[in-house]
């Protein structure tokens, strides 16, 4: 069984000869340690042995969102402005300017060179207000047409040596990503009526998109991240069927409906939605991250939704990158125990994360290591 086939057993839930190891977004495909841009931390020479780990060893899952070719103008492009820049000690910063009807929407992020992440210093709605304005902007009259080479060309490269998945956000990532967090939490819990017609105003585009994608390229695996802005501590449970289970399952559906399968991707304490995200029609779930992080125990989610979903984790990313490896060795050997245990439909062995510095450690690339031995023995 080729590492393609056996991750498409796994989501089908399927006989494997083997549970799938996967190491998230490291795949040893996307990362280039030879390109010397100063934003690139696997340039570092501590990347390369786990860069080509990860190509020769595990069961690939490349990432790749879909773009979409623009046939109309879109009306917040004509109202947004863009400036970037770079500070004396190399970070880039980007400001985003939005003119909505009377008011200035104003937007701030930087990049770190030593970091593989975006920050967010500020964000484009502070108050009820800016999303008043915000939602006066006309929606786009067309979603354009998806360039789908990006997803055909890693396909292409990878052969059988693993798959891509479709990366997607869903509406309440869209809403919630406008707002610092403490002001998200205080608009979706007070003021539901108006945040509900934001998720509907990011819905309209979304769906048409995963409608057209999911047409356009049949039967792969998607990622659907953004659900764990409405789980515990954030939002009450209640607030996770409304704006979670209402605005995915079309997004689901249209996944499905061309013989795809739709993962949930949702950090954090489960054990109160994991109904709710089930009745999402959902196939699979990641990260499933094991308590302190989370709220659930793996043996837990296999038990009570194995039959309906495939499980992708549940290593947590600090114990990679922190635990001895004999302790962490126990960790993989029991999310395998856990993963595997009676009937469910599939187990792929997979981190929450993967580490976001310049250099790898050796403890952290001896825990990787750990985790492709455990299942290839």
């Amino acid at each position: 069984m080729n590492r393609r086939q056996r991750l498409m057993a796994s989501i089908r839930g399927e006989t494997v000869d083997r549970p799938p190891v996967s190491f998230y977004e490291i795949n040893g495909l996307d990362e280039k340690p030879d390109d010397s841009d100063p934003f690139n931390i696997f340039n570092h020479p501590s990347w390369r042995p786990l860069i080509e780990l990860a190509r020769e060893k595990t069961d690939r899952i490349l990432m790749r969102t879909v773009p979409f070719i623009a046939t109309m103008p879109d009306p917040l492009d004509e109202l947004t402005t863009t400036q970037s820049w770079y500070d004396e000690q190399g970070r880039l910063f980007q400001r985003r300017n939005v003119r909505a009807g009377q008011r200035d929407l104003t937007s701030l992020t930087r990049r770190d060179p030593e970091v593989n992440t975006v920050w967010t210093i500020e964000h484009l709605l502070k108050e009820v207000e800016d999303l008043k304005a915000f939602l006066e902007i006309p929606l786009p009259t067309s979603t354009g047409k998806p360039d789908v080479s990006a997803v055909l060309e890693a396909e292409e490269a990878l052969g059988d040596s693993g798959i891509v998945m479709i990366d997607t956000t869903d509406p309440l990532c869209e809403a919630a990503q406008l707002f610092p967090m403490a002001d998200y939490t205080v608009i979706a819990l007070r003021e539901s009526k108006l945040f509900h017609q934001l998720l509907e105003h990011c819905a309209l585009i979304l769906n048409a998109r995963t409608e057209a994608v999911a047409h356009t390229l049949p039967g792969r695996l998607w990622r659907i991240y953004g659900p764990e802005y409405a789980s515990p501590p954030y939002l009450p449970p209640r607030l996770f069927r409304e704006y979670v289970v209402r605005y995915d399952k079309p997004m689901v559906e249209s996944i499905q409906r061309w013989g795809g399968y739709a993962r949930i991707h949702s950090h954090g304490r489960l054990r109160q939605i994991l109904d709710e995200i089930v009745s999402t029609g959902c196939d699979g779930l990641d990260p499933i991250e094991p308590p302190p992080q989370g709220d659930v125990e793996l043996s837990y989610v296999r038990q009570h939704y194995g039959k309906q979903l495939t499980l992708f984790g549940n290593l947590e990313a600090s114990d990679i990158e922190n635990l001895p490896t004999k302790a962490f060795r126990k960790k993989v050997e029991q999310a395998l125990r856990e993963g595997m245990d009676g009937e469910g439909r599939g187990f792929v062995l997979m981190p929450s994360a993967c580490p976001y510095g310049r250099v790898i450690s050796p403890q952290a690339l001896a825990n990787y290591e750990c985790m492709v031995t455990a299942v290839c023995r």
